[in-house]
This record gives C-alpha cells, structure tokens and sequence, in this order.
C-alpha cells in the first residue's frame, strides 16, 4: 500500500467518482506527491461499517502505514460534524495528514503559528458542520414552500390549484430528499417511501420517479 492515498467516495449508483479524481489529481501534483493509490466505493457517509474501503483506511493510518490522505471534500469522509472531529483527531495522533481539494484553507492554517493554527483549524470544522446542517435546513424548507394555502385551496408558489392528488405526490417528494439528506441510496428511498394510488392502494415509487425529484432538487 501506498502512503499516499486518494479516497473518492459517491453515494449513489448515479454519481460518478471519477468526477473527483480529475481534480483530486490536480491537488497532489500541486503539493509535490508522485506516488498514490487510489480508493473508490460507492457508499453513504451514514453507514460507517459498510464503508470497507474507508475502514481499511483507517486500520492503515492506525498502523502507521499511510501518512497522507486525500480528498475531494471533506464530507467524502464524514458528514456528521463530531465524527470529522474525531478523524482528524485520529490522524493528528498517527501522523497522518488530509488535503482536501474543496478546504484549500487546510494548508492556510499549516502556515499559522501554534497554538493558534490548531484553534483556528478546530474552529474551522465546527463551522464547516454548522453551514452543512443548515443548507440541509434550508434544502427542506424550499420544498415545503411549493405548497401555499390560500382560503380553503392548497395552491403551488405559481399559482396553480393542487387537488388532493399534487398534495400527495409532494408529500412524497418531501420524504424523498429528507432519506436523501440521510445518505439512503435511490434502491433503499424506493423500499421506504410510498404514495396511496386513485384507489387507496399503498404503492412504492419507481426508481426513475426518484432519481427524477433528487436530480431537480440537487
């Protein structure tokens, strides 16, 4: 194994990691490194144990055997804020460092003097966890703002009257993209969410209804 690898990370079959190799490329030769292996897997941030790439990863940097490690962003590591602590906690005791091509600003702080560089790095992910919590927020909210009510009508932010039928298909699309900001794969959305057809029946979604609706909201 090299001691420099490059860790791509997607969570849908639609993504293509290949997408962040070209620029996780571009970061390497930037900072001098010849020599890399390269990691890729499919898999939500959400589900630590079936990230087996990642988790060979991090057997790896505890047994000292990779020292620097590169990302497209930083959410290909984690998404949740106290858990992209505890790995950066991680590899500062190992020895191992993270480059990332969309926190440019790592290697800004390397250049602040202690101890004041570690503060301002830990201030920096804090604040990284918080802009990412709230767009998921916001993220949620726009889609809620499609429906108005005006008197006893429910009607679109267009102006257009939705009957009980637009209702539920929005309904639908809401739980979508909140399984969606969960990590859940368009397979794993299709099983969990439903609508009630014209005559009552409880259905699943197509798979192409799915990619649809996260594919206009992302």
């Amino acid at each position: 194994m090299k001691q420099t690898i490059i860790y791509l990370r997607t969570s849908t079959e639609e993504q293509n990691p290949q997408n962040q190799l070209k620029d996780c490329v571009e970061l390497v030769e930037s900072v001098g490194i010849k020599e890399y292996e390269l990691f890729e897997e499919k898999q939500s941030a959400f589900k630590d144990k079936d990230r087996e790439k990642f988790n060979l990863i991090m057997k790896s940097i505890k047994q000292k055997k990779i020292n620097q490690l590169i990302v497209w962003d930083l959410d290909r590591l984690y998404r949740n804020r106290k858990k992209l602590i505890q790995f950066f906690d991680l590899c500062k005791l190992y020895n191992c460092k993270i480059y990332s091509f969309r926190q440019k600003w790592l290697e800004d702080l390397n250049k602040i003097p202690e101890p004041f560089n570690e503060i301002m790095f830990n201030l920096m992910l804090q604040i990284m966890g918080w802009l990412s919590e709230e767009e998921s927020i916001k993220k949620s909210e726009r889609v809620k703002s499609a429906i108005r009510k005006k008197g006893n009508k429910t009607i679109s932010y267009k102006g257009n009257v939705w009957g009980r039928k637009s209702i539920e298909t929005q309904r639908l699309k809401e739980d979508i993209l909140k399984l969606k900001e969960q990590g859940l794969s368009i397979r794993e959305i299709v099983k969990q969410v439903y609508y009630y057809d014209k005559h009552n029946n409880k259905r699943n979604p197509s798979t192409s209804f799915v990619f649809k609706v996260i594919k206009e909201n992302y």
